[in-house]
């Protein structure tokens, strides 16, 4: 019985955990569980899973949902502390992080230093601290593995091979809903049409980001420091039929894939059993009936955002966290309709002209950062407005 913390357990990534935990109950057992500001869906987990301590965003939620579970209800927290709780409980085996954006880094690292496998879902993480994130994983002698489905791609295409054998990694990328639209119609774009992803159901904030690509260009520095490898031997791929998870390029011309349906649940259902599989009911990827399987060199120009995380990435130190919080920034803004889609990039790229990387030697050189990119990104859109 393997006993999980899951964090972020209403957004996509939770729910479908909880679906993989519901249909093995013999297997998993849930002790935590965190989420945002959907109440009555985390009333239902906590109903169907009975954990022994809940967190949500802010305190008056929690009180508010201690009242309504009343005595025999689970421990109900809050806030940062909340999270740290919910990811270092002592009967924790594995933590499923799935919060949005940099909020996951600090209850990640609380239960890296618990000693908990980590199931990572979160790719800011890695973004924010990915240098500081993989010395605490060696340093604790716990496991990570990753749920995005790019990055559990090649994961199972590293197996049984040696590093030094890999000439690259290629991360596929559906394209988004502009991958077939001229860039010079995307200054019209709206938000409902960047919400429409063609391929995956996802929630709004990464959306948005596979809509202009950050989302690809974070997952680069997160293959970075998952698989320690160079950005050099990372390549993107635009893939729309998202069959073609990712891949793995040998220094013998091989090339290994792991090819499956867009559902999140194969992924996460890897990090949780791995190295065995579990049994999903889903539907069986039908090769014949697949017309064609093409792929074709991202246009860095009209997607800036990806060039823009290769840069952040060639910088090093501090700059990848400011890429992250300005690009957080600027994706709400424009969920909350007060700027346009082209404003995301240019915001991002001109608050990252404006930093100075420094040496990332402890978490709080990463928070530092953090807090700054969001309060440049903020002044430059207070500007634009």
């Amino acid at each position: 019985m393997k006993r999980l913390g899951v964090l972020g357990s209403t957004g996509s990534i939770g729910v479908s955990t909880l679906e993989i935990v519901a249909a093995h109950p013999d297997q998993y057992q849930v002790v935590s569980l965190s989420a945002g500001n959907n109440l009555k869906r985390l009333k239902e987990q906590i109903q169907r899973f009975r954990p022994q301590v809940v967190s949500v965003v802010c305190p008056d939620a929690a009180r508010l949902l201690r009242d309504e579970l009343g005595p025999d209800g689970p421990q109900v927290t809050s806030g940062v502390e909340g999270l740290i709780a919910c990811a270092s409980h002592e009967q924790i085996d594995m933590v499923v992080t799935a919060v949005v954006g940099s909020a996951g880094l600090v209850p990640t690292m609380a239960a890296i230093e618990a000693g908990k496998d980590i199931a990572l879902a979160n790719k800011e993480t890695l973004v924010v601290a990915g240098s500081l994130v993989m010395e605490a994983v060696a340093r604790k002698g716990v496991n990570l593995y990753p749920v995005d489905s790019e990055h559990s791609a090649i994961f199972q295409s590293l197996e049984g091979h040696q590093k030094s054998d890999v000439r690259r990694l290629i991360l596929t990328a559906s394209g988004g809903p502009f991958r077939d639209r001229p860039m010079a119609d995307l200054n019209q774009v709206t938000l409902a049409d960047a919400l429409a992803h063609p391929n995956w159901d996802m929630g709004r904030k990464i959306t948005i980001d596979s809509a202009t690509m950050m989302n690809k260009g974070l997952e680069v520095i997160e293959a970075r420091w998952l698989f320690d490898l160079p950005a050099e031997q990372i390549a993107v791929h635009i893939h729309p039929q998202s069959i073609v998870h990712s891949m793995v390029e040998y220094v013998d011309g091989a090339v290994m894939a792991q090819l499956g349906i867009p559902d999140m649940k194969t992924p996460i259902a890897y990090a949780l059993s791995y190295p065995d599989r579990l049994a999903l009911d889903l539907p069986a990827l039908d090769l014949c009936a697949l017309k064609n399987l093409s792929f074709a060199e991202p246009d860095l120009d009209k997607f800036p955002c990806l060039a823009l995380a290769f840069q952040a990435l060639a910088a090093g130190g501090t700059a990848p966290a400011v890429l992250n919080a300005a690009n957080e920034i600027a994706v709400d803004a424009f969920l909350r309709e007060q700027i346009g889609f082209l404003d995301i990039a240019d915001t991002i790229g001109r608050v990252l002209d404006s930093h100075v990387p420094n040496a990332l030697e402890h978490i709080d050189d990463a928070l530092r950062a953090d807090i700054w990119g969001r309060q440049q990104a903020r002044l430059i859109l207070a500007q634009k407005s």
